[in-house]
C-alpha cells in the first residue's frame, strides 16, 4: 500500500517552494517523484500553434521528490508521517501525528 495516494493533500518540506500546499496529481513511481499541483512551477517555452498563435511562455509544474513531501494531517493541519495499520481486516493509512485515518 502506498504512503502517498491521488488527491491526497502534501506540504512541501525542503526546496525552493518549502512550506506550500497542494494536492498529489500524479505518481511517477519509477523516479520515486510526485506532481503537486501548484506547487514547483517551471516556464517553458511554447511554439506559436493554432490554440496559441503568439506562442511565449507557460508555467509547468514540474514533479518533486517524495522526499521533499509530506502528507497533511486532517485535524491538525501540519505535516505527519504515515503509518499503515490493519483495522478490521484492512490495510489503512493512518496518520502518526493524530491518529486519524487518511
Amino acid at each position: 500500500m502506498q504512503k502517498m495516494k491521488l488527491k491526497d493533500e502534501v506540504i512541501v518540506l525542503a526546496g525552493k517552494d518549502k512550506g506550500k500546499t497542494g494536492t498529489v496529481e500524479q505518481i511517477f513511481t519509477a523516479k520515486n517523484k510526485i506532481l503537486v499541483k501548484g506547487v514547483n512551477l517551471a516556464k517553458k517555452a511554447v511554439r506559436p500553434s493554432q490554440e496559441n498563435p503568439a506562442g511565449g511562455f507557460l508555467d509547468v509544474e514540474r514533479p518533486v521528490h517524495a522526499s521533499n513531501l509530506a502528507l497533511v494531517s486532517p485535524k491538525t493541519k501540519t505535516a505527519t508521517r504515515v503509518r499503515i495499520e490493519v483495522r478490521d481486516g484492512k490495510k489503512v493509512r493512518v496518520a502518526v501525528k493524530c491518529g486519524s485515518v487518511l
